[in-house]
C-alpha cells in the first residue's frame, strides 16, 4: 500500500487512536485496488471478509429484493463500509457497486477483529462509529416516515446546498434515478417533486438547481438537525 493512502487511513476517526504496532500489524493483510464503475464490490448474504475503505471514487450500498432495487446510502471517500458486519463476523446486509472508477482498500475481516480484542482504542473507536451509524440510520428512518416525499426532497436540496458551499446554484450529486432511490421514491414521483418545488423557488436545469428564495424554501423544507444533520 502507497505511503500517502497508509497515511489517509490512519487519519480516520476509527484507526487515528490506536497502537502504532496495532495499525501495522492491522495494515499488513491490507491491500489497495482499483475498480471500475459499476463493479459489485460485496452482495448482501455473503460473509464478510472485507472491511473496505473507500479512498477515491465513490460507492452505492443497496438492497434488492423481489425484482427491487433500491439505494440505501452513498460512500465517499474516505469512509469504511461495511463495520457492523466486520465485527459481528455476519453476512452483509446490503450490496455495494463502485459508481465511478474507485480505489478500495481491503482489510481483512478477521484482522479487524483480533485488533478489536487486542486494541482498547481501536474497540472505542469502532462502538464510536457504530453509534454514529446506528443514529445516521434512526434520521434516515425518521425522514422516510415522518415527511412527505415533497418534504424530504426539499430537505435533501437543503442538505446538498451545504454541502456544495451554501450557494443558491449547484449541481445535484448523482443522477435523478439514484437520488429518486436514495429519497424512497420512483423517477416519477420525484419528478412530480421537483415540479411541486417551483413555488418555493427551486428551478432545475438538468441536475443543476436553483434556489432563488432561500427563505421560502426553508419555511416550507423545516429543517431539523435531529433529522438531517447526519454527522452527529
Amino acid at each position: 500500500m502507497p505511503d500517502s493512502e497508509y497515511r489517509d487511513i490512519r487519519k480516520l476517526a476509527l484507526f487515528s487512536q490506536m497502537a502504532d504496532e496495532h495499525f501495522t500489524s492491522l495494515m499488513r493483510g491490507a491491500y489497495v485496488q482499483n475498480f471500475p464503475a459499476q463493479v459489485e464490490l460485496i452482495t448482501e448474504g455473503e460473509p464478510s471478509d472485507f472491511l473496505h475503505v473507500v479512498l477515491s471514487g465513490s460507492v452505492d450500498l443497496f438492497s434488492v429484493w423481489n425484482g427491487r432495487d433500491s439505494s440505501m446510502a452513498i460512500v465517499r471517500p474516505i469512509s469504511t463500509f461495511i463495520l457492523a458486519a466486520t465485527i459481528r463476523d455476519a453476512p452483509y446486509l446490503m450490496s455495494a457497486r463502485t459508481l465511478e472508477k474507485s480505489r478500495i482498500a481491503l482489510i481483512p475481516s478477521q484482522d479487524v477483529r483480533a485488533t478489536f480484542d487486542a486494541d482498547g482504542d481501536f474497540a472505542r473507536a469502532i462502538v464510536s462509529e457504530l453509534a454514529q451509524c446506528y443514529r445516521s440510520v434512526i434520521k434516515a428512518q425518521k425522514e422516510l416516515k415522518l415527511r412527505t416525499s415533497l418534504e424530504r426532497l426539499a430537505n435533501y436540496l437543503l442538505r446538498q446546498q451545504r454541502r456544495a458551499g451554501g450557494g443558491a446554484v449547484f449541481d445535484l450529486e448523482f443522477e435523478k434515478r439514484r437520488l429518486a432511490s436514495v429519497l424512497g421514491m420512483t423517477p416519477e414521483n420525484l419528478s412530480r417533486a421537483f415540479k411541486g418545488l417551483r413555488p418555493y423557488g427551486i428551478t432545475v436545469k438538468g441536475t443543476c438547481i436553483t434556489i432563488d428564495n432561500q427563505a421560502e424554501i426553508e419555511r416550507f423544507a423545516k429543517p431539523n438537525p435531529l433529522i438531517d444533520n447526519f454527522s452527529a
